[in-house]
């Protein structure tokens, strides 16, 4: 079972005790809020858009720029093994990353460091101390066999 974020409990919630009868200042009150004036902005959105209302929308701040097949070409080259030649590096850096989608005839003439930074990030991968990006929650380790990816069962709870 999958939690809900508090966004969407406490917009529910509002929901429904104005609903059942309660005034916007009591519904607000129940859901530790201090205006009633809180509550007419989900009300509204509710009555237009309907059970959309609960989920929250962009906060604020920059939006996106690059979209989903955008950030799918990012993680391409970013699971692409550099070569030498090609790359002009054997490791794979941000900002190496970074020329390698812009010099791309498919890539993208203006990204950022920033943007392939947070695209892995979301993807669930962390940089190491070898210059690679792993996927969170699992190491390679040495073992008589040879090397094994292990895998931390508890990763996902953990971003959560």
């Amino acid at each position: 079972m999958s939690r809900s974020p508090a966004a969407e409990v406490t917009r529910a919630k509002l929901l429904l005790l104005v609903a059942s009868g309660s005034g916007y200042s009591a519904a607000a009150r129940a859901v530790g809020r201090t205006s009633g004036d809180a509550v007419s902005a989900p009300v509204g959105r509710f009555n237009r858009e309907g059970l959309a209302a609960v989920v929250p929308r962009h906060g604020g701040g920059r939006r996106r720029v690059y979209d989903e097949p955008a950030r799918a070409r990012i993680l391409a080259e970013a699971q692409r093994a550099p070569t030498p030649e090609r790359d002009g590096t054997a490791t794979r850096s941000l900002s190496a990353l970074k020329r390698v989608l812009r010099q791309a005839s498919d890539g993208l003439p203006a990204v950022s460091t920033y943007t392939p930074w947070q695209v892995l990030h979301e993807a669930g991968s962390s940089h190491r101390q070898a210059r690679t990006w792993c996927p969170t929650g699992q190491a390679p380790r040495k073992r008589k066999a040879g090397v094994v990816t292990v895998t931390d069962p508890d990763a996902g709870p953990k971003k959560s």
